[in-house]
């Protein structure tokens, strides 16, 4: 599977490493922090990034701001609950829908179920995400200029794409 990621700046992975002792009662802690904003999958990649070039010609750069931490009680898919820095994004949104549009959404994560966010951690107890969701924090706030096509079996970036200031 791929999908298309903002970067997260150096920021907000320290923010999560500062959260680590928080973190540290859940079965995964995630190393890597990612904003998905949109998956796509059975996708041939090369095919797939002509696609994205083409949908996102003229994208301008947009504002995404991390806000607080929250969790997901019973995720669509995996393990729960699901800790994450919740972000807020109008462009962000906009850009999810019309690429959803273009491309379909997958039920129960996209269309109008779609949450920007960053994952923290999965697996453990409602009581230790509560915790953790209550921790205070500074927010973070950055321009997005670029997304990543992100390749999930490599766990690696397979090609970027710039957006106009």
């Amino acid at each position: 599977m791929y999908s298309l990621n903002v970067p997260v700046p150096g920021r907000v992975a320290r923010l999560a490493s500062d959260l680590f002792p928080y973190l540290a009662p859940f079965d995964r802690v995630r190393d890597r922090h990612t904003l998905v904003c949109k998956r796509f999958e059975d996708a041939d990649l090369d095919r797939l990034r002509e696609q994205l070039r083409r949908a996102l010609a003229g994208q301008p750069a947009f504002e995404a701001r991390v806000t607080d931490i929250r969790f997901f009680e019973e995720p669509p898919r995996g393990a729960a609950p699901v800790v994450y820095l919740a972000v807020e994004s109008p462009g962000l949104l906009d850009l999810h829908r019309a690429l959803a549009d273009e491309f379909g959404a997958i039920e129960g994560i996209e269309g109008d179920d779609y949450v920007p966010h960053v994952t923290l951690a999965r697996g453990g107890s409602v009581a230790d995400a509560r915790a953790v969701a209550s921790q205070p924090l500074d927010p973070v706030e950055w321009t997005v200029s670029q997304l990543d096509v992100y390749d999930s079996s490599f766990r690696e970036t397979a090609g970027s794409i710039s957006l106009p200031a």
